[in-house]
């Protein structure tokens, strides 16, 4: 039996992740952010301790007074969170004020090693839960029409165009212009921006970056995605097949037929 770390943010993959491991017979003990974390993350672990998501110092050691060397980090954390010096420890501080710049990659990278220093090595945010990679194909809902999937296509090369420069990983496309672009807010003001700039029928499209880390970044949707489709009149979302999960299947898949939402994996 092995113990790990997990580093967790909000949504329900840390729930899932949680549930892998324990499954597998290991055990888990999670560093919940409290800015981020759900309460409830308490009941799937065998230990929670509660820190700040700039407590670097004592996140690490809370793993080594534990003997934990393998971590996960999962779940969301805002990005803009990241920024926030208010909460950061020395090591932080150090941390941030040795970057070259403060893109996303380069921050958690940065973190990432901060941790191997101490012996503490990170497996893919993803691993426990390969299962729930999207096939390529129509997941969900109705087939484009000969404009969408031009849409689709066209948002596809922009998309991955904002991520391999890291800035962000989601475009909203209509008429193949492009209405909004991911950056530090998130995707989901990203498509409520959008709406208030193009109105309905818009296509998203999410991918992974080009050369993705998933240590520390593995793109997700699940049904609070399906819910901002859904309220800002969505045509369709377009995602990177065999690198982006699909949280609560089923219920997604539900969700979105009933929103009339189509979801395609390519």
């Amino acid at each position: 039996m092995k113990t790990i770390g997990m580093i967790a943010g909000n949504g329900r993959f840390p729930f899932l992740v949680a549930q892998e491991i324990k499954k597998q017979g290991d055990k888990v003990v999670t560093v919940a952010l409290k800015e981020e974390a759900d309460k409830d993350i308490e009941n799937f672990c065998d230990e929670t301790v509660w820190l700040s998501v700039g407590k670097i110092q004592k996140i690490i050691d809370t793993f080594k007074d534990r003997n934990i060397d393998t971590a996960i980090m999962v779940g969301q954390v805002k990005h803009a969170k990241i920024y926030s010096a208010i909460t950061m420890d020395l090591r932080a501080l150090k941390i941030m004020t040795s970057l070259v710049n403060k893109k996303t990659d380069t921050i958690l990278g940065a973190v990432v090693r901060e941790f191997e220093k101490d012996g503490i090595k990170f497996l893919p945010s993803h691993i426990y839960l390969k299962h729930l990679l999207a096939p390529k194909g129509l997941i969900v809902g109705k087939k484009l029409n000969s404009d969408e999937d031009k849409d689709a296509q066209f948002g596809f090369k922009m998309a991955k165009s904002i991520a391999g420069l890291d800035i962000g990983q989601t475009v909203v496309v209509k008429d193949k212009s492009v209405l909004a672009v991911e950056s530090i807010e998130g995707t989901d003001e990203c498509i409520k921006r959008a709406y208030s700039l193009g109105g309905e029928n818009a296509i998203v499209v999410k991918v992974a970056k080009p050369n993705q880390d998933f240590r520390f970044d593995v793109p997700v949707i699940g049904t609070r995605t399906v819910d901002t489709l859904e309220s800002n009149k969505i045509r369709a979302m377009i995602i990177e097949a065999d690198s982006t999960l699909i949280l609560d299947k089923d219920l997604v898949m539900a969700k979105a037929k009933q929103a009339g939402v189509t979801i395609i994996a390519m």
